[in-house]
């Protein structure tokens, strides 16, 4: 017979009943504090919303806002889908779900500012139930376009400050685990400057649980080793924590660089950044990946990508500039979190 006590402790690792509806609550609820005060920064311009229904079960609603004063164009989604065929790359990362029905709900945000000196941000915080499987995922970047050490730090500290209340190698990990998935290994180099991503968190073993075992973020976590246990309700509290730390992460870097006068060089080499934006959301992204393989609405997919970008064949930046910067030092990783203005460079 199992003791009061041992059923409470097997308890604290199960979801509880009502886990799909607190989660996509939640969901729903950081949708409506991201887009208010995003709308308050801009001040011009405003979202539009489209509500969708997935045939196969589930819905969402899109909220998109183009031609701000800021924002050229930005989306704030959420979305809950189920069904009984699990995607393929779900299968290929937690075989042990396979044959049981799914449950997926989450929020992702891609913002495009327009001035070149506003960098492109991006969130996107989910969960996940199939059948005894469950886990929480997701992270914030930061993609900026011109070198500012003081928004890289910021945007750092502010999130290790909201994973610290939780762990205290929470941020480590998972600074590790986002400077490796936003990589473009086609390109050798870093998407941005990071910021936090994890994925597959059920409160059980290693913190790194991702694909790469030879990289920085597993060998930390393997030098760490596995933490206490933890239950959904300790998982589920950290990621509300990281999702309502995005509006004080970014703001004030909006509100520092809006006014920043550019040309048209500026504007060119955004573009040309943007470009690398698309091949990482088309070839590596897993949302995407995980959204077209779930029949979800392309256009709310997609809204990911920016709606201005070019390429240019061969292109090099002009040695000693910022744009020469911000490959050649800026996008490495750094240990953003420990950056003051004491510093010399914007290397970090």
């Amino acid at each position: 017979m199992v003791s009061p006590q041992t059923e409470t402790v097997q308890n604290k690792f199960l979801p509880p009943e009502n886990s799909r509806e607190r989660v996509s609550q939640f969901m729903r609820s950081i949708q409506d504090d991201i887009c208010q005060g995003l709308t308050e920064v801009d001040g011009v311009g405003v979202f539009k919303q489209d509500a969708w229904d997935r045939p196969e079960g589930g819905g969402g609603r899109s909220r998109v806002m183009r031609d701000g004063d800021v924002f050229e164009q930005g989306g704030v989604n959420f979305s809950e889908v189920w069904g009984h065929q699990l995607p393929p790359s779900i299968l290929k990362q937690r075989p042990e779900a396979e044959g049981h029905g799914f449950y997926a709900t989450g929020t992702s945000m891609v913002l495009h500012p327009r001035n070149p000196y506003v960098p492109t941000v991006h969130l996107n915080y989910r969960y996940f139930e199939a059948g005894p499987v469950w886990w929480f995922g997701g992270g914030l970047d930061l993609t900026p376009y011109y070198p500012f050490a003081e928004d890289a730090a910021h945007l750092h500290k502010t999130l290790k400050q909201a994973c610290d209340a939780h762990h205290p190698e929470y941020y480590q990990v998972f600074k590790h685990w986002c400077d490796e998935y936003f990589y473009l290994n086609h390109r050798q180099e870093m998407r941005g400057v990071g910021g936090i991503f994890f994925d597959y968190q059920d409160g059980q073993g290693e913190l790194y649980r991702g694909p790469h075992p030879t990289k920085a973020a597993a060998e930390y976590s393997k030098k760490i080793g596995a933490p206490e246990p933890r239950g959904w309700e300790e998982l589920f509290a950290f990621v509300q924590d990281c999702a309502k730390a995005f509006l004080p992460a970014y703001v004030p870097i909006v509100q520092r660089r809006r006014g920043m006068a550019y040309g048209d060089r500026e504007r060119n080499f955004q573009l040309y950044r943007r470009g690398r934006y698309v091949e990482f959301n088309l070839v590596y992204d897993r949302g995407t990946i995980f959204g077209l393989q779930t029949n979800g609405r392309t256009e709310s997919i997609l809204m990911s990508l920016p709606p201005l970008v070019r390429w240019e064949y061969c292109y090099e930046p002009e040695p000693n500039t910022p744009e020469a910067e911000l490959t050649e030092f800026f996008l490495k990783p750094q240990n953003w979190a420990e950056w003051s203005q004491s510093d010399t460079t914007s290397k970090g």
